[in-house]
């Protein structure tokens, strides 16, 4: 595991160098479309070496994509991307944020498993009920690590923006408890005699149980920041040691770590960006968690190119995918208009915005290595191909594109305003 491991940063650190040198893409956007074109190659290798194409094939198949994105890079990413953001901000837009990634995931699960159920049908796919509202969750919650840096370089509000990153930050970790709370009951029982309250408890316990643990590490990792903050260096390991600590910690308790990890970061960001006294200090931990954020996501983007290679290619999973795309864009759309009903006058976003916030809501690895997590059975490969096209849709076509429709829906004088 450690040589495939190893392989898999080199071959990171080489696409970014290819990228940024030959084709200046994005940073991760450009890494996944390189990642692709090197599972094509290797494709078109099996028409040339079976011998070699098949020894490649059972390398990438080793590659436990779940188990490396859950249980070693989620935790690390959703910290470095919630220790960066301003939490006053995120404060003042804690309405939508809150609404958007609550009640906007369930919605979206809801819609996108009714849709997919109703339409499987046409296209030879007989996909049960509750699978169909197990792919609603996996696809529904949103990354915004691609599409970050586009905003600001289009010029998005900075009310757009954190509503944008806060709810991508939060519904990561709702998506995954609405995911498990379904699939639990999927294989249980196939969805047949499920009560209400037993999805409840579950989403209760996994989603406050996290915030309520991350609150905990927060509070206490602080004290620890104020205690040391002349030693930068110490700092920023006891940082590290708390991330990975208390993702264990969550899982020992079975509570979210996704969510944990997310509330940590924004009390180690307030701290940092408000009243830490250091600099170097705060130069030590922004730098670190920076370059720790982009390595990790060109090593998942990586990854998420490589996948190809493994699926299982079927006519019919394709128009399920091309199907599941149109579907997802939907879904997204009319669960942003009604939770918007729910929001306060001055926190709805109008139209234009809406369409932002849709175009926006870019899907990434959580999504499919969710559905590689499902088990052995008739719905899984179909569900994990379309799971595939939706994530590589958003973020090539939608994540080079958000920028234009930026520019093209938003009066210049509006650009950078609140």
């Amino acid at each position: 595991m450690f040589q495939i491991f190893t392989g898999i940063v080199a071959l990171s650190s080489l696409l970014s160098f290819l990228n940024r040198k030959l084709f200046k893409l994005p940073d991760t956007i450009g890494v996944m479309i390189l990642a692709i074109v090197a599972s094509i190659g290797i494709g078109i290798l099996g028409w040339v070496d079976q011998e070699t194409f098949r020894r490649v094939c059972s390398i990438i198949e080793t590659i436990d994509f779940r188990t490396i994105l859950f249980d070693f890079l989620l935790g690390f990413l959703l910290f470095a991307g919630a220790i960066h953001v301003n939490l006053h901000r995120l404060i003042e837009e804690k309405g939508p944020v809150v609404v958007y990634a609550s009640l906007g995931v369930l919605l979206s699960t809801f819609l996108i498993g009714t849709l997919v159920y109703l339409l499987s049908g046409g296209v030879g796919l007989e996909i049960s009920y509750i699978y169909c509202l197990v792919f609603g969750a996996l696809i529904s919650p949103t990354d915004p690590i691609a599409v970050l840096a586009l905003l600001k370089k289009a010029g998005a509000p900075k009310d757009l923006e954190i509503k944008i990153v806060g709810e991508s930050l939060f519904n990561d970790g709702v998506g995954i408890v609405v995911f498990i709370s379904l699939l639990t009951i999927a294989t249980m029982s196939g969805g047949e005699g499920v009560e209400p309250s037993h999805i409840f408890l579950e989403f209760a316990r996994e989603a406050f149980g996290g915030v309520a643990l991350g609150f905990v590490l927060g509070f206490v990792g602080k004290y620890f920041l104020k205690s040391i903050y002349e030693s930068p260096i110490i700092a920023v390991h006891i940082s590290l040691a708390m991330v990975m600590g208390g993702y264990w910690l969550a899982s020992l308790l079975h509570v979210s770590g996704a969510l944990a990890m997310v509330v940590l970061g924004l009390i180690f960001g307030n701290y940092l960006h408000t009243s830490c006294p250091s600099e170097p200090l705060k130069a030590h931990m922004n730098t670190f968690w920076k370059v720790l954020d982009e390595i990790f996501n060109a090593i998942l983007f990586v990854l998420i190119g490589l996948e190809i290679v493994s699926l299982e290619f079927q006519s019919n999973y394709l128009l399920l995918g091309i199907m599941a795309i149109v579907v997802v864009l939907f879904s997204r759309y009319i669960s942003v208009l009604i939770s918007n009903i729910f929001l306060r006058k001055g926190q709805r976003s109008n139209g234009k915005k809406m369409v932002i916030l849709t175009w926006a809501g870019l899907r990434g690895g959580i999504s499919i290595a969710l559905a590689l997590s499902l088990p052995e059975g008739e719905f899984r490969e179909a569900i994990l191909f379309a799971t595939y096209c939706v994530v590589v849709f958003s973020i090539i076509v939608q994540g080079l594109t958000i920028d234009k429709l930026v520019i093209r829906l938003l009066k210049p004088r509006e650009h950078g305003s609140n």
